[in-house]
Formats: C-alpha cells, sequence, structure tokens
C-alpha cells in the first residue's frame, strides 16, 4: 500500500468516504490565481484553473479536467455522476452535463477539500503512485 498524504479525518470523510463539504465553505471557492489544482491526497495534477468558473453553487466548479486525470462513474444513487481521481481513487465530487453554464456545456463540482491548489511558476509534488 503506498504512503500517500496525510489527511485530516474531514479530508478522509469527503476523500476516502465519499462525503461532500458545507456549499460556500471551501478555501478554492473563490480563488482566481493561475495554477493548477492537484489531488490531495496522492498530488497527481487534476485540473487547470483557466477551466475553473464561478457557477454559484457553493464549490469549485471546472468546465474540462486535465486529459486522463478523472475517472466518471455512476455514484451510489444511480442518479449522479461521481468524480475521482483516477490515479488514487480519491473522492473529488460530482459532474454535472447539459446546465448551459459555459460553452463545454460541463461543470465539475470539487469539494475544496480534496484538492490543493499549486500556482503557476511553482514545481508540481511528485505524484505518489498507488503501486
Amino acid at each position: 500500500m503506498p504512503e500517500y498524504n496525510r489527511l485530516t479525518p474531514e479530508e478522509e470523510h469527503i476523500i476516502l468516504h465519499k462525503g461532500t463539504e458545507y456549499p460556500g465553505t471551501g478555501e478554492l471557492l473563490d480563488n482566481e490565481k493561475l495554477g493548477t489544482y492537484i489531488c490531495r491526497r496522492c498530488n497527481a495534477p487534476l485540473y487547470h484553473s483557466q477551466n475553473k468558473f464561478h457557477s454559484g453553487c457553493g464549490w469549485p466548479s471546472f468546465d474540462d479536467e486535465i486529459e486522463g486525470a478523472v475517472r466518471h462513474q455512476t455514484d451510489s444513487d444511480g442518479r449522479r455522476t461521481e468524480i475521482l481521481c483516477e490515479n488514487c481513487g480519491g473522492h473529488l465530487g460530482h459532474v454535472f452535463v447539459g446546465e448551459r453554464m459555459t460553452a463545454r456545456n460541463t461543470r465539475h463540482c470539487v469539494n475544496s477539500l480534496s484538492l490543493v491548489f499549486i500556482d503557476d511558476g511553482e514545481q508540481l509534488p511528485a505524484v505518489i503512485s498507488p503501486q
């Protein structure tokens, strides 16, 4: 088993047990800096800042992911599509299609606690591999 980044109990609740942070409380909700959003658990790059937009939903929203970084699967409720880090399987949030909020017509609704933001120009940390 790989030695992933240490998580707080609240981060574990969201990332490992598919919880959700309260809307409007995430530290990355209003972040407008240029950079990359990585997985808090394994450091895998997930989203670029240019794909972030203000949706008004209470969680950071992105209309595109880094290719191959995010896995989509039907949620346990059978109605929504859950998004997970492709590298470690950590829960990120949900994706919604057809809302017409952006030209891509997609909204990744992501928990801030699932992410770490790395400013442009800063070196990204090494990805922790599950192997």
